[in-house]
């Protein structure tokens, strides 16, 4: 996992690509292109083609198989249940998408038209694009190296026709590394609400959120908050609460306390959350009064208020 170089200056420090610690690093002429070479001209389309877009979120986390994904697509489900929201779901996560699997989406194809890449509809007002619909076959290997993956989130983000949406979640791979800095540039001129950082409570995921924290501060990316997943297991029968990654360092509350970052929720492990996402399905549908859906409908209200409350004042967003 590449992380962001000690010393970095950031994408938007004039040094950008040029200071010593950049020497090495794969992302140098990425970032040199806005310290005083020519921009990349998808920037600027990609703000053209996101104008119809009304918010823009990233799901981040530190370290893999935290429930990012899984976060990614039930947010866009829960979003969805309002039928008059447009949503649209972006996988970026190019070496593993498994967003098509958890949407039930697997088999399906892209389609092109005049105006772009078409995006995959699970429902009228829920769209999906993810490079698993460009594979052959779900166990074909995505074996890329940093430009060609950049080339494919720049053609996502300038070439997808998502038509008129209120919210689009991009769901990134772990980590601070190539995807993410390609997003974050891509999306400078676009307005990006902010990231939404997955965690567990243990100590070895929450030193990587740490570092998420950092990248999200150097590349001037403003974070929603953090979501704590399989925070206790809820015992279905009795009911009774097992901590099965206890949080020896106080878990992300204390995290956000210390960081004075929102803690945006704690989401239960309930075994019916990995059998939904198998099945492509949503677990806020399949089990809507358990704790775990309870705990994903109270966060998804905060990010809709954060959203709410950091609208851009601009007269081409779509009405309320």
């Amino acid at each position: 996992m590449e992380e962001v170089p000690q010393g970095c200056p950031g994408t938007g420090s004039a040094q950008a690509g040029r200071g010593a610690s950049c020497q090495g690093c794969p992302n140098q002429r990425l970032c040199a292109s806005g310290a005083g070479a020519a921009p990349d001209p998808a920037i600027e389309e990609i703000k053209e083609k996101l104008k119809t877009v009304k918010h823009k979120i990233l799901v981040l986390s530190g370290k893999g198989g935290v429930g990012k994904s899984t976060f990614s697509a039930h947010l866009a489900h829960g979003l969805a249940e309002d039928e008059n929201t447009q949503v649209a779901l972006l996988d970026i996560d190019i070496c593993g998408p498994s967003i098509p699997k958890m949407m039930g989406l697997e088999g399906e194809q892209v389609h092109q038209s005049g105006s772009g890449w078409s995006p995959v509809f699970l429902e009228d007002n829920l769209g999906v694009m993810s490079v698993g619909f460009l594979l052959s076959s779900p166990d074909d290997a995505v074996i890329w190296r940093g430009p060609k993956k950049n080339g494919m989130i720049k053609q996502f983000l300038r070439d997808v026709d998502w038509g008129e949406v209120d919210y689009l979640i991009v769901d990134t791979p772990p980590g601070t590394s190539d995807e993410h800095l390609s997003a974050v540039q891509y999306l400078s001129a676009a307005h990006v609400d902010g990231a939404v950082i997955i965690t567990t409570p243990q100590e070895v995921s929450l030193q990587d959120v740490r570092k998420e924290i950092s990248f999200c501060h150097k590349v001037k990316l403003p974070i929603i908050g953090v979501v704590e997943n399989m925070t206790v297991f809820v015992c279905p029968k009795c009911k009774k609460e097992s901590q099965i990654f206890p949080p020896t360092t106080g878990g992300a509350e204390v995290l956000c306390q210390d960081l004075k970052i929102p803690l945006l929720g704690k989401v239960p492990l309930d075994p019916h959350i990995g059998k939904s996402c198998d099945k492509g399905q949503s677990f806020l549908i399949d089990a809507p009064d358990s704790p775990a859906a309870l705990a994903y409908r109270g966060i998804i209200q905060k990010i809709q208020e954060f959203c709410g409350l950091h609208q851009p004042k601009e007269e081409h967003l779509i009405s309320s």
